[in-house]
């Protein structure tokens, strides 16, 4: 999933903020004979699709910006508090670099979604939804195959010449503000003066909503929610909030108990802006979050909707294309949410208009329960990174096996404790299905393609809980996904319907859906 809300501090150190009157026209000036534009000007000879996907790898990553929270629980502890204190105060800087305040968001309604799980397939549901009513714009993380699917209207990936456009935009204004506070053309220039890989790309997303139009946007945090980047938005942006379920996870930043993660999530939760809260909607958990959620939900004055599990049980979801029973939670968090935007009144889950049903049955997304036919061949591909996660896709593999079928495992892990996860989930499977499912098991790095020297280290601790586990299991090593591609096809190359099952990381899935559709999404 996405990204901290830590940075590297030393680039912080200047207070210049650009007017809030946003442009779209560089800002920089136009002196006859300056290094600066000779800088520029070449710079701007060469300004392609291409060209913003490798200036965004010039950005520290996210990976890099979650290392800083420390490794060990008493590291985590104090330079979280350091640097989630900073968060919205830099991104507010870096809002106004890009010629943009606070203010601006406000010419936009949001539904900002919150959540450890689920909070994908919320904002999927609610874009399809949104689109009976009107345009709408989309910003959720990671992306799969192309940094284009994070910024969406209409439910489709922008145009690569809207995104190079507005990338190159932005990275004007950077540059400007940091040639204005004093850094020499080339380190204006450079990745230096720019806010990290989520940081730009949200409020990217914000100013191709804006350049573009767009009034109703569904917005999903990155990381947390409190001081996740995203959470800039003033309670006038914000029409509804969504906390969907929560559970484990980014314990670095967000502590180690759900209690302590629910604190965080609920940070999207907003005061009114006249005398009533913003309204917030969540599925009612067990007594200890929910304490956490109606206490944060008091300190700031906001509207906590609890939704009950009961209700949503007897209202039992619509079919569509996203599978899995546990999605009716996430279909009635989206309902419940587009409702509150489109000030459409309250009303049960079982009196929904028609557009409302052909929006829950047609969302799409991704990587979730996903079914790709590869020849005689079938993957099913799903992200989950969690126990929780990982125990709803064990009960959808049971709908997709017949009884006594063998699966292909393909899985990765490299953030999280991989062999306690992977041991639950097979644990899990077995269970449900009632037979060892995995006779055979690839585990893989994230990485496209091979380098010779790929560090394989938890992949083999991931193959030996496999085999502790599932000990007629054969698992296999690789250091990038073309090879395990490759190996998991040959694996069920002479079994009629041969399925392979791809788990464990986003990343993982977007890696193997690009080896797998060469031709798709870029």
């Amino acid at each position: 999933m996405a990204t901290s809300r830590a940075f590297n501090q030393c680039r912080l150190r200047s207070s210049y903020l650009y007017p809030s009157r946003p442009t779209t026209q560089s800002t920089a000036p136009h002196l006859a004979n300056s290094p600066i534009r000779t800088h520029r000007l070449m710079s701007v000879m060469s300004r392609s699709y291409q060209d913003a996907l490798q200036k965004l790898t010039e950005l520290q990553s996210n990976r890099t910006t979650t290392q800083l929270f420390g490794n060990t629980p008493e590291q985590s502890n104090a330079k979280a508090q350091d640097l989630n204190a900073i968060a919205i105060p830099e991104v507010i800087q870096w809002l106004g670099r890009a010629g943009y305040s606070t203010d601006d968001l406000s010419r936009m309604r949001h539904i900002h979604v919150a959540g450890t799980k689920g909070k994908g397939s919320v904002c999927a549901y609610a874009t399809s939804l949104l689109r009976r009513y009107g345009t709408v714009g989309t910003y959720t993380s990671p992306h799969l195959v192309s940094p284009r699917e994070r910024i969406a209207i209409n439910g489709e990936p922008v145009s690569q010449e809207l995104f190079a456009a507005a990338f190159f935009e932005l990275w004007d204004r950077f540059t400007e503000a940091a040639r204005k506070e004093g850094k020499d053309a080339a380190a204006a220039e450079g990745p230096g003066s720019k806010p990290f890989f989520f940081r730009f790309l949200t409020i990217m997303a914000w100013h191709v909503f804006l350049r573009e139009g767009v009034r109703n946007v569904v917005m999903e945090c990155g990381i947390g929610g409190e001081y996740d980047a995203t959470n800039v938005l003033p309670a006038s942006a914000v029409s509804a909030a969504v906390i969907s379920q929560l559970g484990v996870d980014h314990v670095a930043m967000l502590g180690d108990t759900v209690e302590k993660i629910a604190w965080h999530k609920a940070g999207v939760l907003k005061a009114g802006v006249l005398k009533a809260g913003v309204k917030g909607f969540t599925v009612r958990a067990e007594p200890s979050v929910m304490s956490v959620l109606r206490q944060r939900a008091a300190e700031k004055n906001a509207t906590l909707v609890e939704v009950d599990p009961g209700e949503i049980a007897a209202w039992g979801g619509v079919e569509g294309n996203l599978k899995g029973g546990f999605q009716k939670m996430n279909q009635a968090l989206a309902v419940l949410a587009v409702r509150e935007h489109l000030n459409m009144g309250g009303g049960g889950l079982e009196d929904l208009p028609g557009e409302m049903v052909s929006g829950l049955r047609e969302a799409t997304l991704r990587g979730r329960c996903e079914v790709v036919h590869d020849g005689e061949q079938t993957w099913l591909l799903d992200g989950a990174h969690t126990r929780e996660s990982l125990a709803e896709v064990a009960s959808w593999l049971r709908e997709n096996v017949q009884e006594g079928e063998e699966v292909v495992l393909v899985f990765n892990q490299q953030e999280r404790n991989a062999g306690e996860l992977l041991a639950g989930f097979v644990r899990e499977v077995n269970k449900v299905t009632g037979w060892e499912v995995f006779k055979s098991a690839v585990f893989t790095r994230n990485e496209l393609k091979g380098v010779g020297d790929g560090d394989v280290t938890v992949q083999e601790g991931a193959a030996k809980t496999m085999r502790d586990v599932v000990p007629a299991c054969d698992a296999a090593v690789f250091d990038n996904i073309e090879d395990t591609v490759l190996h998991a096809r040959n694996l069920v190359r002479n079994k009629e319907n041969g399925k392979v099952l791809v788990t464990g990381s986003m990343h993982l899935v977007g890696g193997v859906l690009r080896v797998l559709e060469p031709d798709g999404l870029l």
